[in-house]
């Protein structure tokens, strides 16, 4: 379902704008944007469904993309009366892998911009600059997925983990569904209707839409990561009193400490940050990986504003004098 925040809380809407940063960071359950004028200021937000940067391989899920930027270009429109004069683009796209050329057709269709306006990176890149500096720490983000990362003083991006929920991707909201569900039917195979005596089978079931062994399998293989992934909330709220969700919580903890240990293996102690809705869910999964992460570095807990990052560094390269009234130009004759 999408969701819209116009003006920041307190702040007055101007009457016009003569340039702004479009940043987007696109999750596996969310995709959120934000607008940013030269200042850095935020101006305007919102946030439509996740999605993945793997779908541009295929034609349906190129289509899905074009859908999902159109609706983000409906919510600025909606969101504000502001004259939009967006002159640069910052988006972080999970499952990035490089080739931009797709995605930077579309978003240079929608918002009317030279493709020398848009930068694309990935999600973690992007999470990654707006908790540390080049060089300063470890970002371990937990979402949908799970990676550990790290950006040198050189610029050059390091990472542990995030193979993807095929391979691995422990710790993760998807990573505990698939746990939570694993043993919910390990269970079922020895004692049949066994999930009525436990809150973890019983919550789940009930965001499955049902019981039987045929609604589990619908969800798990036909639902996006992102929507498998939302069942992880099922544990949050039930850990505290069934000892296996617990469990899985603590195991999540464990298996992100190991993500940022094997950063500090190879590059050294450094403050070390947890991200992520993963967090969110219980604080014994913040609790165990900082016991695990033994005398290696200490752990904070932040909120990604990764939107927000993606729209200041979008601001920050709005082109000046000649080069923005090329783009202002192009940006008139698109439409």
């Amino acid at each position: 379902m999408e969701s819209t925040t116009s003006t920041m809380p307190g702040q007055h809407r101007p009457q016009a704008i003569s340039a702004t940063g479009l940043g987007i960071d696109m999750g596996g359950t969310q995709t959120r944007w934000a607008l940013a004028d030269e200042a850095g200021t935020i101006l305007s937000e919102g946030a439509v469904d996740g999605a993945t940067a793997l779908q541009l391989g295929n034609l349906a899920g190129q289509v899905a993309l074009q859908a999902l930027f159109s609706s983000i270009a409906q919510q600025l429109q909606r969101a504000t009366d502001l004259r939009h004069e967006i002159f640069s683009l910052q988006a972080g796209l999970t499952g990035y892998s490089g080739d931009a050329t797709a995605a930077k057709q579309m978003l240079s269709s929608l918002f009317a911009l030279p493709e020398n306006a848009i930068h694309i990176s990935n999600d973690i890149e992007i999470a990654y600059l707006d908790t540390f500096q080049p060089g300063e720490g470890y970002l371990v983000y937990a979402g949908t997925g799970s990676i550990a990362a790290f950006i040198d003083q050189a610029g050059n991006f390091h990472r542990a983990g995030g193979h993807g929920y095929v391979l691995d991707d422990a710790g993760s909201g998807y990573w505990i569904a698939r746990e939570a569900l694993k043993r919910i039917w390990r269970e079922e195979d020895f004692h049949p209707g066994a999930w009525r005596s436990s809150p973890m089978a019983t919550a789940m079931f009930a965001l499955i839409g049902g019981e039987e062994w045929k609604h589990t399998r619908e969800f798990i293989y036909q639902r996006s990561r992102g929507e498998v992934g939302k069942l992880a909330l099922a544990l949050g709220t039930t850990a505290d009193m069934d000892r296996t969700a617990y469990t899985i919580l603590e195991n999540a903890g464990i298996e992100l400490a190991r993500l940022a240990r094997a950063l500090c293996h190879r590059f050294g102690q450094k403050p070390i940050a947890l991200s992520g809705r993963v967090q969110e869910l219980h604080p014994i999964i913040a609790e165990t990986m900082k016991k695990h992460l033994h005398d290696t570095s200490d752990l904070r807990l932040c909120e990604n504003l990764g939107h927000h990052s993606a729209a200041r560094i979008a601001a920050s390269r709005i082109p000046q004098g000649p080069e923005r009234i090329a783009v202002r130009t192009e940006q008139i004759n698109r439409t």
